[in-house]
């Protein structure tokens, strides 16, 4: 089986995502892995794995759609957004109505312009936000520009954390790249007057990759050395459109040259007769040219 591909890893709990590259490296004996889009050690779920030169492909799946099943707790703030943080404020949620949650969650929706969590790893002036507020500072990320297309309440359900009576609303998200459910959370419940955090959170899927065929860790144990399930050709067949080139274009684009241009909106792959991944291509200037070249060497 190739070496070069994608691997979608069901993220357990309690781990990095860097922690999910590391065990993939000693599984795949090699040290040229990346992952596409990180996910909070809390967090559970997709988390799409490239091996080899299919790590160059990353760039492009950290920037496609994501979905999300999440748990947000309205009725205390907490520092970090989320179930990790020290608990700043217990408002409670007792007189908060189902109609108002789902109209906040409304709000939530559409092209929102969206502060991220002070704890995030954003860098501000070189350095990562989450590291400023654990050394004591108080940050101020700029807003910005996401899109909620879908943000429904599945289901809520009265409880208490303490003395503090809460809601937790079970909560699907399908948004674009960048959007951070843990301030979807944070905002929901300020919105209320109440506070809110998240509580638990599920990636489903980053681009047309799902649960449906992630792998556990133990899974790829299994199988490790060959824990490539996606190889290279197979893995930009699934996320790109594509684009078919003769022997004299295939040599040309192979070397870094650009083709006439085929009308494809872009980035698109190109394939040779063969059915090999030469590159990924994208049109502008009334030619096809190549943001990445990944021909065999």
């Amino acid at each position: 089986m190739s070496t070069d591909g994608l691997i979608v890893v069901d993220k357990p709990g309690g781990m990095t995502s860097h922690d999910v590259v590391s065990r993939i490296r000693r599984l795949a004996r090699t040290r040229r892995v990346g992952h596409g889009g990180t996910l909070d050690p809390m967090a559970t779920g997709v988390l799409v794995i490239g091996v080899g030169r299919a790590t160059r492909l990353l760039t492009y799946v950290i920037g496609a759609g994501k979905s999300y099943t999440a748990t947000i707790r309205l009725g205390q703030s907490t520092l970090t957004d989320d179930a990790e943080g020290e608990v700043l404020a217990g408002a409670g949620a007792a007189g908060v109505t189902e109609s108002a949650i789902r109209a906040g969650l409304a709000a939530l929706s559409g092209k929102i312009d969206q502060v991220p969590s002070a704890v995030s790893a954003i860098k501000i002036n070189g350095q990562r936000a989450y590291q400023r507020v654990r050394d004591g500072e108080q940050v101020e990320i700029a807003a910005r520009r996401v899109t909620v297309t879908r943000l429904d309440a599945l289901a809520i359900r009265p409880g208490r954390a303490g003395e503090t009576a809460v809601l937790d609303v079970d909560v699907a998200v399908d948004c674009s790249s960048g959007t951070y459910i843990r301030a979807l959370a944070r905002d929901l419940g300020a919105g209320l007057g109440v506070g809110g955090h998240l509580t638990a959170l599920r990636r489903t899927a980053v681009g047309g990759f799902t649960l449906a065929e992630a792998a556990t860790l133990p899974q790829l144990e299994e199988i490790a050395p060959e824990v490539v399930r996606l190889p290279l050709a197979e893995a930009a067949r699934r996320f790109f459109p594509q684009r078919q080139a003769d022997p004299a274009e295939s040599r040309v684009l192979a070397h870094g040259g650009p083709l006439a241009v085929a009308g494809i909106d872009g980035p698109y792959a190109v394939f040779d007769p063969d059915g090999t991944l030469i590159a990924i291509v994208r049109e502008r200037e009334g030619r096809a040219r190549a943001e990445i070249v990944l021909a065999p060497a």
